[in-house]
């Protein structure tokens, strides 16, 4: 609930920087309402929610939100960062030749299938071509995911990327600083690793990411 009430301030501190205002005596957004504010504590709700938020720009161009999905009380939980456009097209996270080497991640190394895990992005809408990710995007979408965590209650989260990494451990090292290190934090732990789509590009890195799993499947 607080998270969401963040995002709602931010979102309307955003808007009055995006009309000029540097500075402003408007009072922000009320708690007066604060039991509007409470997201749902099923996942099946959880995403008719997120169907319906209008928190950021990114709601005036999708077509789906992509959710999280897997086991719904999986002990491990991979983040990633936002949806490709196969992913949007078909409501699911991780597709495509990513996706596929994901799924050989933890089938391989973790020696489980994907249903075993749950799968999820920080955004759950996909960005248009040539936009950047903007920071109040992700300030807008996190309560979502902070309430898929408390609904999940994993024991370890993979982050996939700095950006997961970054927004979820609140630390602003760079990953291959970072790398290789295990996060305690809220009563889980986080383990930062290379985003599936990076390793098609730097295929050198897969030998760091499979030490990571390594260390992951110790620790289950």
């Amino acid at each position: 609930m607080k998270n969401l009430f963040n995002a709602l301030q931010l979102k309307q501190l955003y808007q009055l920087k995006s009309l000029g205002f540097k500075y402003t005596s408007l009072k922000p957004f009320s708690f007066k309402d604060i039991n509007s504010l409470e997201l749902p504590n099923t996942l099946i709700e959880l995403k008719k929610q997120i169907e319906k938020c209008y928190l950021c720009e990114l709601s005036k161009t999708r077509d789906n939100i992509v959710f999280g999905e897997g086991k719904n009380n999986a002990d491990i939980m991979f983040v990633g960062d936002y949806p490709m456009d196969i992913e949007t097209s078909s409501k699911r996270p991780f597709l495509g030749r990513g996706g596929d080497m994901l799924t050989l991640m933890i089938e391989k190394v973790l020696e489980l299938s994907r249903q075993d895990v749950y799968i999820t992005n920080i955004l759950k809408c996909q960005l248009l071509p040539n936009q950047k990710l903007h920071e109040s995007y992700i300030h807008s979408c996190k309560a979502y995911l902070f309430k898929e965590i408390e609904i999940i209650k994993p024991k370890i989260i993979i982050t996939l990327g700095d950006i997961p990494y970054h927004y979820l451990s609140e630390d602003n090292h760079k990953l291959k600083d970072i790398r290789g290190n295990i996060i305690q934090k809220n009563g889980y732990k986080i383990v930062p690793t290379y985003h599936p789509s990076f390793l098609l590009k730097n295929p050198s890195f897969k030998k760091e990411v499979f030490i990571d799993l390594k260390k992951v499947k110790s620790l289950i």
